[in-house]
């Protein structure tokens, strides 16, 4: 074993923060009410429990109690990992469990803890534990659910943060449970008889795993290391072996093996495929019984579980059902011996809890006790399962009597298939021998890390009192570690503390010392405890936090710990025995003995990042935390990279070295932090700080020698005035009033302005030396490099570069040592005013130079990061600049983006980055396992041929780049950055990520991102937007169901009248009707009661179909609130007459009143109400049950909520449980909208449940011997049409044959299948168009059903066919009161037949089967067809030839066959009475093939508000109308009327619902004042089937609230189909021809197109302009179109893009020619779509014609832009706080404010900012304007601003270089840099004439006087970029043409070379070959 490496002798650290320690969960215990507390309730009377003695007597009681259960506590503290993000807020959580209670609490230093969930079981806790479930998603990614587990003896229950929880049956006793990261793994308790029973070869597995409480438990495989035999792969069932720990990260477990005392390493993985077949196999083992014979059977008996009962929505109990072992197994669960073993090995019995699933289950089950789900705990399975029992196996069974047949169920052989494997990876070495008393298990296992990232798995052996650490690496693939070697400390006990990368070891003689690792840091002293080696001298430990005075029961001490005072005497007491729990008078006592006792520390205990409990003698428990590495930024920066550069050992001396100086008891304080590190570190490089002047003044307090900081107490925390005056005198204080206010104030200035006075005090003589032994003198080189790549990092992040002053005196001293002549010049030219004052140099001798390594990286040229980025935009070739991976991201990030952004190179941020970067590698990191300390982000980077400022932009947000991030870069290097995201922001992608979309700006598509990930991983509710309807307020509006529309958003559509409160009046169904009936003379009273009872019938007529449109106008517009149960607005049939509003009822019993007049409208208004409900709401299953009404007048309402919600999607949430209760009631409109809502949740999934449960209401589904069901006739025509739903589209075969075969069904006998059967036949031939859905004829393997042909013979009519197959045994005998005969009754199946081969040929343009359709063109065979077949074929002709049809009325026409036309004209003046009668049924006829053509016009064009369609229908409503009033002429003989009128009705009905298909979701004018018209008819022949259509219309029209409209893809055609059948009832009960529920299957057809923008900034709807452009198509070529939004989207796979226009708003492109996904998803989230306002632009609301923007004031003349510019005004122009408050401040010219000029400057750059659209520059703006000011008065005082000002003004050369088409993507458009570049020229030049001797010796190389010059030199060669050159090249240059041809080595670009040609070819005045200078500087 290899011993301690290094050790660091004498030192002592202090902790800190001590506070006494009590779980918080042992306080809440106390004050929970478990059910201890409610026994001792319970037996005493009420009224002592409440008197305050009885209270007191209580809590005696408890305190009694806890003292018993006291030794069952248990408790675990974790870092926070809930709630806010990591790196805001520590806190540390506590799980603590005692008895049946466990408490989840979290507290933090700065709060109080708090209980986060306490959670009581029915059984004694035996573990719990924290645990992380992955849980796969639909989209395979992995999600982490955390949870706590909560194990008791019979089971685990898992509670989730999300509140989910689910109890998982254990089926054997668990001796532990570990939490890992893939699950739980549970270790089976061995019971004493296992080994006698089983038979050798036969062990059972130990180790199972849960990868999650609804999965089954399967057994752990192993995988032994390969040295023996790598193919043995078998279930862990090792009965020696223990499970010691487990760990997530890496995922490994450690066991201990009880027979070979060694601990063993695995990896734990998931199984491969290979490991699973091995295993499952069956290979034969040497021991006679084949393994996997016996572990498949086993384990199924064992495990198996049915499968999972879902609770509704995942939240409630989630109950796993687990069947017990099979006979052959009961002994070892049941460790019961007596049992003999007889069965057969396959033969097992299962016991279920019920399931739904499998309702066979529920008749297994013996035993009611067993069949009924308990929820309790233990008592789910009976007792004796777990305890050794007397009845053998009949202690599955309730009744000892009865007996398992062990043959009822057949062997179930497939076996469990194991989830996770572990695979050996390193074992303890032994020596033979000895073993058995070498080691015992280990009682503590953990994973730490050392100062220098090496790793280490430690276990501690207490019993030899030894901690072994093993030191471990991971392999290049991860999955591998290596274990190189062990070392042992000897320890008492040890806790890691994380995030110190330390742990803390208690040795055996009672002291606390600090490791790394295995390197020994120090003692740590605990003020307060003294350790036995201190004596009690007069120190005075001070604690910072006082501890809390806690008394705990079990030492029954309330003590408080003071500080100790000199006067206190050892006392004798050693310590405090058993002291009872009354307080003592003397309390100084207990104190006495607390501190003189020296307690001893008994162990460690719940290491949380740097804090860990002590547990002292008597139970006593102390928390403390132990002291960071370094606090200060700059420090910990600076020890990282020395911990990067340095070899392992010396780094570790060095940090060890520091930690102990760093943190000596009665330590430095926060800001003399980095001077003790400087001198800490100068000391070890062999410096002698004391001599070197800078540095002996550094020590603000702390004297420190090499070896050991004075332990000093630390100072008073209680101030004094003294203090006050102390600071006014100090000499930081004079410095700061003596320095004028803008200039940067930096500490380390000053402390050097002194150092240079004083340097000369040191004696000139001696010369300083370096020591040469020092331990880091030989890495000084690579050290100052390190340090120097550091300090060119901190110059990029303006929050850091003060810490960048302080680094340069060190960077200085050493380049100086160094000799690096370059380096000084440049620390010199960054810190002129600094640098002035250092010019000591320490000697290093020549004999003991070769002993420094100096790296070959270190270069004589220093690598400046400016100089660098400033020839980048000049466009010159750079070195690679070198950079320490990890330390230098921000060096790194700029380096890059310069490379991609300014070179235009794409691949530098991937495959070259090595030529823009040199990436350091040295020390101990290797480049494989680099750590990026950066935050990664989730975005995927793709660079396709995107711009590069794109790409820019979507690399830097993958980098995790942020705003925030950019506004510390300097403003000269960022302004390229800015640029990229300026030209971004103009036209960004719409699929851009959130991070990508935050960086550019733009909170629009922010916003939008944001909502589609929510969306992605949940169904959202709530978009984030207060879309939410109005709260109506007066109580008779609350009932109408339609208060729910959002007015936000229809008050924007439409905007100029009140049409939604017309069509809620229209569609009011809740209030009574106004009866108004004039009484005339003749009339008595009780006739005009009748008369008014008559006409209120009629009235109830129209109310009662009012529903049906409800549903359709208010459809998804609400949310339900889960707690409350939905509001159904009633059906009101009562009446108020005039004048004195009298009641008018119908029940008055003086008229006729139909029965059941109300069944049907009452299911209609269910559906309209749960119509409201949005697919998006959450509903649950229970939910659902909830709002099942009390009364059964009501259930009918309910029937059509059921159908609603099989509608809007909810219906697949409600449990089959349910289903099948509601099913089971008999209640025939129940049954009829559950079928139909059920199918409809499942249209087109060939879901197989749903078909068994149609198939049981079809006689024809089922098989031809069962028994006959009387199921009503309604109910099976549901259930055809449901078969048709599920099957919609998939042309199944069997489905299709029965379906055409029910077209036809002849009548039986007994009046079977006699009443309605059109309707029946109908739906048959509806539900087989669905099933064939527009496959036209393709139907594979349909060709023997002749399908086509068949429905042909159905419509025309003919013999009828032999019935086929299955059904032919139904229909042998005739029936008895229909006489059919054996012909086909066209008159049934007709309609069904039609419309099938319309849908099956629906799109097919298949002209053959369009021609079958035409209307007959000869008077004889024209009168063998029913006039409203004419209309059903029309438009199954048209809607087959999809194509042909034309929004004109030319093609209506062409339908109408060549005979009839020409016979009748609307136009003229008909005369009725010379009309034959054939004569009227001609004009029926045309009448009714124009409504079929008008009708397919409405399908094909549906939804797109086609004008010329709309027209074209609008004149055959007007033509229609006007024949109306004719029909009804008193003239016409009544039959004839009657005829007429109700033909011309049902046409016109058929044409409105057409045109309001067209005008779906517009809620156009005309189309409401025509359904305004009809509304009004309530006498004669308007029945409630008319009424139902013109409500179906005015519905359709205002379809959801204008949020919907409806889609022409197939299906939707075929729902219409369904619901828009052109018969509709006569009367309010009749379903005749046609189901009236099927009505509502309109709302399949709907789909949401609207588009709302929603300006983000106010989160309120408003318009803006859309430019839409269509796809090309064989009608009209490529077209563009300008929307006003909010509008409906056309169909979306007719489009190309959707784009937001200009100039209001930022414009935003959807690109539908990639993928339409995206804009699919907002529509469907209420189609918001986030826009933002342009700065300067009023919203279209405000500013219609967009007069008042700010731009308009500057149309006239440009110049009077800014003058005309108020900086008042701005609020309306921009919403950025920002800009508002800066206006206010700083624009304005107030009294205050002398200066105008700087007031006019601040608003011209204002105006330019939010003209321009870049708010963000205006800090730029401010800063070149500040930097040149100082320049100008020259209080500089570092030349940091024109290093910046340098790089602006690069940029703008180079933008302008290429030429003025590429000016307008720049960012500084105006003419302020020009001026600000004259000003800093002029400011320059100024300087060079009167100073040109200062440059001149410069650059010849002489000593410089130090005077104010130094300061304008520094700034003049920075910003002429003048390199640090030697004479020598330009001794030589006689002429300018010599300097020309130098230039290009010197890197000085022209315009600054000409300002130094004077200079350098010297001559004095600054002007060159007659040129004045001006005329150079572009």
């Amino acid at each position: 074993m290899s011993e301690v490496v290094y050790e660091e002798t004498a030192t002592m650290i202090a902790a800190g923060e001590l506070q006494s320690f009590v779980p918080f969960g042992r306080e809440h215990c106390r004050n929970h009410p478990n059910a201890f507390n409610l026994q001792l309730r319970e037996l005493q009377p009420a009224s002592e429990l409440w008197s305050s003695d009885g209270a007191a007597g209580l809590v005696g009681s408890l305190q009694e109690v806890s003292l018993q259960e006291r030794e069952r506590e248990w408790w675990q503290l974790r870092k926070g990992c809930t709630g806010v993000k990591e790196e805001e807020v520590m806190f540390e959580e506590e799980l603590y469990a005692a008895g049946n209670v466990v408490v989840w609490s979290q507290g933090s230093r700065t709060q109080a803890s708090s209980v986060y969930k306490a959670f009581t079981v029915d059984s004694p806790v035996q573990q719990a534990l924290w645990c992380n479930f992955a849980v796969l998603q639909n989209n395979n990614d992995e999600e982490v659910e955390q949870t706590i587990c909560i194990v008791q003896s019979s089971c685990i229950n898992v509670h989730t943060v999300t509140g989910k929880d689910f109890i998982s049956p254990l089926p054997f006793q668990v001796s532990n449970v570990w939490a890992t990261k893939f699950g739980l793994l549970l270790e089976r308790k061995i019971s004493a008889n296992d080994t006698q029973l089983n038979p050798p070869g036969e062990p059972l597995p130990m180790v199972f795993s849960m990868l999650h409480p609804l999965d089954e438990i399967a057994p752990l495989v192993s995988k032994p290391s390969s040295q023996f035999d790598s193919s043995t792969v078998h279930y862990m069932s090792d009965s020696t072996m223990k499970i010691v720990f487990t760990c997530c990260q890496p995922s490994i477990l450690v066991s201990y093996d009880t027979v070979q005392g060694t601990h063993t390493v695995w990896a734990l993985r998931k199984v491969t495929h290979d490991e699973c077949s091995t295993v499952l196999r069956y290979p034969t083992e040497p021991v006679g019984k084949p393994l996997g014979l016996m572990a498949s059977n086993f384990l199924t008996s064992h495990l198996r579980n049915i499968s999972r009962l879902d609770s509704p929505g995942g939240s409630g109990t989630e109950l796993k059902s687990c069947a017990l072992s099979s006979p052959k197994h009961y002994n070892v669960l049941r460790s019961n011996p007596n049992r003999a073993v007889t069965s057969s090995p396959g033969a097992h019995s299962r016991v279920h809890s019920p399931n739904i699933s499998n309702m066979a289950a529920l008749s297994r089950a013996h035993s009611p006790g067993m069949a009924a789900p308990s929820f309790s705990g233990a008592s789910r399975f009976n007792t004796s399962f777990h305890s050794p029992s007397s009845r053998g196996h009949h202690g599955l069974l309730s009744s000892p009597n009865s007996t398992v047949n062990e043959t009822v169920l057949p062997p179930e052989m497939e076996p469990i298939v194991p989830d996770l494997c572990v695979e050996q990876l390193w074992t303890e070495t032994v020596a033979a021998g000895c073993h058995r008393e070498m080691s015992s298990q280990a009682s503590k296992v953990f994973i730490t890390s050392d100062l220098c990232e090496n790793r280490y798995l430690c276990f501690l052996v207490e019993s030899h009192q030894q901690l072994r650490c093993v030191k471990f690496i991971e392999s290049n693939e991860s999955s591998q570690l290596i274990f190189p070697s062990v070392t042992t400390i000897s320890a008492k006990d040890a806790a890691p503390l994380q995030n110190i990368d330390a742990m803390l070891v208690l040795e055996a003689c009672g002291s606390l010392v600090l490791y790394t690792g295995i390197t020994r840091v120090s003692k740590v002293f605990v003020p307060g405890l003294l350790s036995p080696s201190f004596s009690l001298s007069n120190q005075r430990p001070q604690i910072s936090t006082p501890v809390e005075s806690v008394s705990t029961p079990a030492n029954g001490v309330n003590r408080h710990i003071q500080r100790l005072s000199e006067d206190f005497m050892p006392s004798p007491v050693s310590e405090p025995k058993g002291l009872n729990n009354k307080h003592h008078e003397a309390s100084f006592f207990e104190d006495h003995i607390f501190q003189q006792a020296t307690p001893c520390i008994h162990g460690l205990r719940d290491p949380v990042c740097n804090r860990v409990t002590l547990e002292l003698g008597g139970g006593a428990m102390l928390r403390i935390s132990v002291p960071e590495v370094a606090t200060s930024e700059l420090v910990q920066k600076c020890l990282q990279a020395i911990r990067f550069i340095l070899p392992k050992d010396a780094a570790m001396k060095v940090l060890v070295k520091w930690y102990n100086i760093y943190n000596a008891p009665g330590g430095s304080s926060a800001h003399a932090e980095w001077s003790l590190f400087v001198t800490c570190f100068m000391t070890l490089m062999g410096y002698n700080t004391e001599r070197l002047a800078w540095t002996r003044h550094l020590h603000f307090e702390v004297p420190l020698s090499p070896v050991i900081a004075a332990k000093k107490a630390r100072h008073s925390a209680q101030g004094s005035e003294e203090d006050w005056d102390y600071l006014l005198a100090s000499r930081y204080h004079r410095q700061i009033i003596s320095q004028p206010v803008c200039a940067s104030v930096e500490s380390s200035d000053i402390v050097a302005t002194e150092m240079g006075d004083l340097s000369s005090a040191s004696s000139p003589g001696s010369s300083l030396k370096l020591e040469s032994s020092a331990p880091l003198f030989p890495h000084i080189p690579a050290l100052f490099y390190v340090l120097h790549l550091l300090y060119q990092e901190l110059q990029l992040d303006e929050l850091h570069r003060a810490k960048a002053s302080s680094l340069v005196c060190v960077l200085q001293q050493l380049a100086r040592d160094l000799q690096l002549e370059e380096y000084v010049d440049l620390y010199w030219r960054d810190y002129p005013s600094v640098m002035s004052g250092f010019s000591k140099c320490c000697s290093i001798d020549h004999a003991v130079i070769e002993q420094m390594q100096r790296p070959s990286f270190l270069l004589s040229k220093p690598p400046c990061v400016f100089s660098w980025l400033s020839s980048c935009l000049r466009g010159d070739e750079n070195t690679p600049f070198p950079y320490l991976p990890a330390i230098c991201q921000r060096t790194r990030l700029l380096v890059l983006s310069y490379a991609l952004y300014i070179f235009g190179d794409d691949k530098a941020t991937s495959s070259s980055e090595s030529k823009y970067l040199f990436k350091l590698s040295a020390g101990q990191k290797s480049c494989a396992s680099e750590p990026y300390l950066r935050r990664q982000s989730s975005v995927k980077v793709r660079f396709s041929s995107a711009s590069l400022a794109e790409q820019l932009v979507v690399w830097l947000a993958s980098q995790g780049f942020t705003l925030k991030d950019l506004e510390s870069v300097p403003f000269g290097v960022a302004l390229p950055i800015r640029e990229a995201i300026y030209r971004c922001r103009e036209q960004p992608c719409s699929d851009w990520s959130e991070e990508v979309c935050l960086l550019i700006g733009r909170q629009d598509l922010t916003k939008q991102a944001h909502k589609m990930t929510l969306a992605k991983s949940k169904a959202s509710v709530s978009s984030g937007l207060s879309l939410e309807p109005p709260v109506a307020t007066e109580p008779d509006e609350e009932e109408d169901g339609m208060s729910d529309i959002i007015q936000e958003v229809t008050g924007l559509i439409w905007s100029q009248d009140l049409r939604i409160q017309e069509v809620r009046r229209l569609l009011r169904s809740s209030g009574p009707v106004r009866v108004s009936v004039v009484q005339l003379p003749e009339v008595s009273d009780h006739e005009y009661i009748e008369e008014k009872e008559n006409k209120l019938l009629q009235l109830c007529q129209r109310t009662m179909a009012l529903p049906v449109g409800r549903g359709l106008f208010t459809l998804f517009s609400y949310h339900p609130v889960l707690t409350e149960p939905l509001p159904v607005p009633k059906l009101n049939l009562t009446g108020r007459a005039p004048p004195r509003n009298t009641m008018v009822d119908l029940n008055s019993g003086n008229i006729d009143v139909p029965p059941n007049m109300t069944s049907w409208p009452s299911f209609h208004n269910g559906v309209a109400a749960g119509l409201k409900i949005a697919p998006a709401s959450q509903v649950d299953s229970a939910w659902i049950a909830y709002n099942k009404p009390k009364s059964p007048e009501l259930a009918n309402e309910y029937a059509g909520f059921l159908m609603a919600l099989g509608l809007n999607g909810h219906l697949t949430k409600l449990a089959t449980l349910n289903i099948h209760d509601y099913l089971t009631k008999g209640h025939e409109m129940t049954s009829v909208g559950l079928l139909l809502g059920v199918s409809s949740a499942k249209l087109g999934t060939m879901d197989m449940s749903t078909t068994r449960l149609l198939s049981i209401h079809i006689p024809a589904l089922l098989p031809p011997t069962s028994t006959e069901l009387d199921v009503p006739h309604n109910v099976q025509v549901a259930a055809v049409i449901g078969v048709g739903l599920v099957y919609q589209g998939t042309g199944h075969r069997h489905n299709a044959e029965v379906l055409l075969s029910e077209i036809g069904r002849p009548p039986g006998p007994e009046m079977e299948y006699c009443t309605d059967r059109e309707s029946y036949s109908l739906a048959a031939g509806l539900a087989l168009g669905m099933v064939c859905l527009g496959h036209g004829s393709n139907l594979i393997g349909m060709t023997d059903l002749n399908v086509p042909e068949q429905l042909y013979q159905y419509m025309v009519g003919g013999h009828r066919r032999a019935q086929a197959g299955a059904n032919r045994e139904r229909h042998k005998s005739p029936s008895y009161q229909i006489k059919e005969g054996d012909t086909i009754n066209v008159d049934v199946t007709c309609p069904g037949a039609t419309l099938a081969l319309a849908m099956i040929y629906l799109k097919t343009n298949n002209r053959s089967i369009a021609d079958w359709l035409k209307p007959p063109d000869t008077w004889f065979l024209l009168d063998f067809i029913k006039p409203e077949f004419l209309l059903l074929r029309t438009l199954a002709r048209c809607i087959i030839m999809w194509d042909e049809i034309l929004p004109n009325s030319e093609w209506v026409k062409s339908n109408i066959p060549q005979i009839m036309r020409g016979n009748f004209d609307a136009s003229e003046d008909i005369n009725m009475e010379t009309m034959a009668k054939c004569d009227v049924f001609l004009s029926q006829a045309e009448d009714y093939i124009t409504a079929g053509a008008c009708m397919a016009l409405g399908l094909r064009f549906a939804g797109s508000a086609n004008s010329d369609a709309f027209d074209c229908l609008y004149e055959f409503a007007r033509t229609f109308m006007k024949m109306m009033p004719f029909a009804g002429t008193a003239a016409v003989s009544a039959s004839l009327q009657q005829m007429g009128y109700y033909n011309l009705q049902t046409c016109l009905s058929m044409i409105l619902l057409a045109m309001s298909m067209v005008m779906a979701g517009t809620g156009n004018l005309k189309v409401l004042q025509l359904c305004r018209f009809f509304h009004k008819r309530t006498g004669g022949e308007m029945n409630y089937g008319f009424h139902m259509a013109h409500h179906m219309a005015l519905g359709l029209l205002f379809l959801g609230g204008g949020r919907y409209t409806i889609s022409t893809s197939n299906s939707a055609i075929a729902a219409l189909l369904c619901a828009l059948y052109p018969h509709f009832p006569a009367h309010s009960t009749d379903n005749r021809y046609h189901l009236q529920a099927l009505r509502h299957l309109v709302v399949l057809a709907a789909e949401p197109r609207l588009l709302v923008p929603v300006d983000v900034d106010s989160l309120k709807p408003c318009y803006a302009l859309l430019e839409v452009s269509y796809k090309e198509t064989k009608w009209y070529n490529e077209t563009t179109v300008e929307l006003m939004a909010p509008t409906l989207l056309p169909e979306l796979h007719l489009l190309k893009q959707v784009k937001v226009k200009g100039p209001r708003y930022w414009e935003l492109t959807l690109d539908l020619s990639k993928e339409t996904h995206h804009l699919k998803s907002i529509l469907s989230q209420d189609g918001v779509l986030y826009v933002k306002l342009r700065a300067g632009q009023l919203p279209y609301k405000d500013d219609p014609q967009g007069w008042k923007s700010l731009l308009t004031t500057a149309v006239n003349h440009r110049s009077s832009g800014v003058t005309a510019f108020k900086p008042e005004t701005i609020s309306t122009f921009t919403s950025n706080p920002a800009l508002i408050s800066f206006a206010d401040f700083f624009c304005k010219t107030s009294e205050g404010m002398k200066h105008r000029k700087d007031t006019h400057m601040f608003s011209a750059m204002l105006y330019e900012c939010v003209t321009q659209e870049c708010p963000e520059m205006l800090p730029t703006y401010i800063a070149i304007e500040q930097a040149v000011s100082a320049l100008q008065r020259g209080d500089l005082q570092q030349t940091f601003p024109l290093w910046q000002l340098r790089l602006v003004v690069d940029l703008w050369d180079s933008r302008m270089l290429r030429g003025p088409a590429n000016s307008h993507n720049t960012l500084l458009k105006s003419e302020f840099l020009p001026v600000m570049k004259n000003a800093v020229d002029v400011a320059l030049d100024g300087w060079l004439k009167d100073s040109s001797s200062v440059l001149r010796s410069y650059m010849w190389n002489q000593v410089l006087s130090k005077d104010a010059q130094s300061i304008m030199l520094a700034c003049f060669l920075v910003y002429r970029s003048v390199p640090c050159f030697r004479s020598t090249q330009l001794k030589s240059c006689s002429s300018f043409g010599d300097l020309l041809s130098c230039s290009s080595q010197l890197e000085i670009p022209l315009r600054d070379l000409l300002r130094l040609a004077p200079v350098l070819l010297g001559s004095g005045s600054p002007s060159l070959l007659g040129f004045p200078l001006q005329a150079f500087s572009s």
